[in-house]
């Protein structure tokens, strides 16, 4: 099965950040993207990212580039994680804070079963934050990377770039293991469901 990661949004939209700047998301999302794809692959799977650019690709061609590999290997043999930190407002600090997986609402039943899973690690590890989780522990949006691309796709929201406690955590080194964590163990899950290492 090949593992396809997305590191969300580039150098050249650097107001996703957090308020003290000490956060970027570009940066954070390429740092754990790019770790999930080296201890995935150390490990025998076939993972790679979809973006080596740093500056930002179109929505458009990342969505492209995922449905190449789906064209070729077929649907049912990739699977597609977009990495993400979440915001809560348009500047200042917020009090919402967590972890959150979101699926189109069209998703297939791979789809929310890979973000039921994702979320069960996010959880185990205390990241769940104050968010009300809904009753089949995956949240509904149409974007763009998840709604267009055909294989199962789920994107993750790493917690919240305008919480301090979050960003803290993040930017900690026991932070970006354990989001680097939750991700490998949830596709290593999906990948024993549902397919096999090559």
């Amino acid at each position: 099965m090949k593992i396809l990661i997305d590191n969300g949004h580039g150098e050249n939209t650097p107001g996703k950040c957090s308020p003290d700047k000490r956060l970027k998301e570009w940066e954070y999302n390429r740092l754990i993207a790019r770790e999930v794809v080296n201890q995935l692959k150390s490990q025998g799977y076939d993972a790679e990212l979809i973006v080596e650019e740093t500056k930002d690709i179109s929505l458009s061609e990342r969505v492209r580039r995922v449905n190449r590999w789906c064209d070729r290997l077929g649907t049912s043999n990739v699977v597609f994680i977009s990495v993400h930190v979440n915001a809560a407002g348009n500047g200042g600090w917020y009090n919402a804070r967590g972890w959150t997986g979101w699926v189109a609402p069209h998703a297939s039943e791979k789809s929310k079963d890979l973000a039921r899973i994702l979320y069960g690690y996010a959880e185990k590890a205390g990241l769940q934050g104050n968010r009300s989780m809904p009753k089949y522990r995956y949240w509904l949006g149409n974007f763009t990377v998840i709604a267009k691309t055909k294989c199962p796709a789920v994107l993750t929201e790493n917690l919240f770039q305008d919480n301090r406690e979050d960003v803290d955590f993040l930017l900690s080194d026991k932070g970006k293991s354990e989001i680097v964590a939750l991700h490998i163990a949830a596709l290593k899950d999906y990948v024993a469901k549902y397919g096999s290492r090559n």
